[in-house]
């Protein structure tokens, strides 16, 4: 089958075309982003595979359907970015890659963790300048201190096994409860009991209506004062203005993240030479207890074989006519 990617870059290249070389399936590879001006260089490709920050929406799904292309292969696991209903009306099929990364995602996040709490970033720069000094960089044990997880599937179950080994209390929030958290001895309660109580609060949900800017001011208001916040799952599960507040009034004394809600105009290029004009952001970047990495939770190589293997295997489904669990289907 003839497969346009978009939003390529080296590293899709290399490990899409290893996963491709038994199948041989005709891939031609896009830089740019998929939107509705960029949509005509899919004509004539039956599928076209594309990324977390491509624009799937009705316009754009038109002129797709116009070419010919009638499978979407998301090489991720969210889907917000696709207009289902639209996508449902002109029979062109979604599937998408769940879970492809949940250690790396979750260990990142630990990774996060650990390093706003004992200032490994700010201590790294010191000690390169030769500068010694312990001031300022006081931390806390993570032993008995309570995680809140918001959102229990692979992700945030792996993170509350870490979290559980370094002898913390997990409080925990789903539509659905996994009984394998339980089994850690996480307690499922309401997000309000999350925002009080907990120490450290870790978001893994995915972005729907529901959950959209969910860490809002209302939220931030009910938190401990110096609390963490980390979120490796959407950027828009935060209200940015509002933790921004948050970090200034003290109410938030940590912040990690690896996503945010403007982040497509940023992540994934390289703009160290230019003057970034996002002004929320550049904000966020000057507060000395935030960090933030761009989106690369996901980054491991496991993580990059998966989503190939997965890819082609959807592929491979829907081209053959098979059932594939992981269609996405528009609900009604």
């Amino acid at each position: 089958m003839k497969v346009a990617v978009f939003s390529t870059k080296t590293y899709d290249r290399q490990f899409l075309e290893a996963a491709n070389s038994p199948i041989q399936h005709e891939l031609v590879f896009f830089e740019p982003l998929l939107n509705r001006d960029t949509a005509i260089l899919a004509a004539g490709f039956p599928c076209i595979c594309v990324f977390v920050h491509d624009q799937v929406d009705a316009a754009t799904l038109e002129i797709l359907a116009a070419g010919g292309t009638h499978l979407i292969a998301l090489r991720c696991a969210g889907f917000n970015n696709v207009d289902l209903a639209t996508a449902a009306k002109l029979g062109i099929t979604v599937v998408r890659v769940p879970a492809y990364s949940p250690y790396g995602v979750a260990e990142h996040a630990v990774g996060l963790i650990l390093s706003l709490n004992r200032k490994i970033h700010r201590a790294y720069n010191r000690v390169r300048e030769g500068n010694f000094s312990l001031n300022g960089l006081l931390g806390f044990n993570l032993n008995e201190r309570t995680v809140g997880i918001i959102g229990t599937g692979k992700i945030g179950l792996i993170l509350g096994q870490i979290m559980k080994g370094f002898g913390c209390h997990l409080l925990a929030y789903d539509v659905y409860h996994n009984p394998e958290l339980e089994e850690l001895g996480g307690k499922y309660v309401e997000l309000s009991e999350i925002f009080a109580n907990s120490d450290i609060i870790s978001l893994h949900c995915p972005l729907m209506p529901e959950t959209h800017h969910l860490i809002n001011s209302e939220a931030i208001a009910q938190m401990k004062p110096g609390m963490m916040i980390i979120n490796t799952s959407r950027g828009a599960l935060i209200d940015t203005q509002a933790v921004i507040e948050g970090l200034k009034s003290g109410q938030i004394g940590y912040l990690g993240v690896d996503v945010y809600e403007q982040e497509s105009e940023l992540f994934f290029e390289d703009l160290s030479g230019e003057i970034i004009q996002d002004d929320v952001f550049q904000h966020l970047t000057t507060f000395p207890n935030v960090l933030i990495t761009g989106h690369q939770a996901f980054f491991t190589a496991e993580a990059l074989r998966n989503i190939a293997d997965t890819t082609f295997a959807n592929i491979a489904d829907v081209e053959q006519g098979r059932s594939c669990a992981n269609e996405i289907r528009h609900q009604q």
